[in-house]
């Protein structure tokens, strides 16, 4: 397309026309491969209790996959949250709850307060009084794995930007959730160790759980908004080249598309970003090498 060049008010308004026009072309779609992701993840993620446990695969092994289905379980989930599968009211609207809850069970923590955390995310982002992601801010990637792991501590900062989140929201009710699901893990946790089994319980979850906490934060988080002060719709994320590429990187290269068109399908923010790159840039948008 040819640039539009909006120094007047008039191709002000013929860049958000361009803009809203070619957004458009990628949403109202079912992301059918996050769907099957998602069943298909967890899938092999509960296999491994019994394979490993039954000394079919090596523990080690076993480890090495849980780590991945717990680093990749949210994304279903996060499409579920922006009723990218489907609206209130659509006939599929089952399934996208459905993906949204179990998509998570390895990453334990529950759809509701991930959905209602996250719309205060997007609607507050880089805001350190608002914004519940914010305590993972840091000005380098050491600094930020420090961060992530003390945000699992009790009484972190992380967990009360949740709490207070949710508060806002009129959605306290949902710190239930999260308390059974950790009393259901943790529970799980003792009484696989008091029946021998403490060995592949940390390496099949616990371990793998943490490990895909701080990959998620990673890039989901800290690197699509680093370093974390701009405000504003063109200027709260950024583009990025991940030196694992975008699909080690869960994606996240794009996630600038994602804050301005969250209806837009996880697959579809590469080609999106494509198309939208030339009016970004003259929107002044941070889109890094990429």
């Amino acid at each position: 397309m040819s640039e539009i060049q909006y120094s007047s008010p008039a191709n002000v308004d013929a860049l958000d026309s361009a803009e809203r026009q070619i957004a458009a072309k990628y949403m109202r779609m079912v992301p059918w491969g996050a769907v099957a992701w998602a069943f298909s993840n967890l899938a092999v993620w509960l296999s491994l209790w019994p394979l490993v446990l039954l000394d079919i695969m090596p523990l080690w092994l076993g480890f090495i996959i849980a780590s991945l289905n717990v680093s990749l379980c949210y994304l279903p989930s996060h499409e579920a949250q922006h009723n990218i599968i489907a609206r209130r009211g659509q006939p599929l609207r089952w399934l996208n709850e459905l993906v949204g809850h179990i998509s998570v069970i390895p990453l334990v923590q529950p759809y509701r307060v991930l959905r209602d955390t996250h719309m205060e995310h997007h609607a507050h982002t880089n805001d350190p009084q608002l914004d519940p992601d914010y305590p993972v801010h840091a000005p380098s990637g050491f600094a930020f794995l420090l961060k992530s792991i003390q945000s699992r501590q009790s009484g972190s900062d992380a967990n009360q930007s949740y709490a207070d989140a949710l508060q806002r929201r009129g959605k306290d009710h949902e710190l239930i959730d999260a308390l059974v699901y950790s009393v259901v893990h943790l529970g799980f946790l003792i009484s696989m160790a008091w029946s021998g089994y403490a060995l592949e319980a940390a390496l099949l979850w616990w371990l793998p759980r943490h490990i895909g906490l701080t990959y998620i934060q990673y890039y989901l988080s800290w690197a699509p908004h680093h370093p974390g002060n701009g405000r504003g719709r063109y200027k709260d994320t950024r583009a990025f080249k991940s030196r694992l590429g975008n699909l080690l990187s869960l994606g996240m290269q794009y996630h600038i598309v994602h804050h301005l068109y969250p209806h837009i399908p996880l697959s579809k923010t590469p080609a999106a970003y494509r198309e939208l790159k030339p009016i970004l840039q003259q929107r002044g948008c941070d889109l890094g090498d990429l």
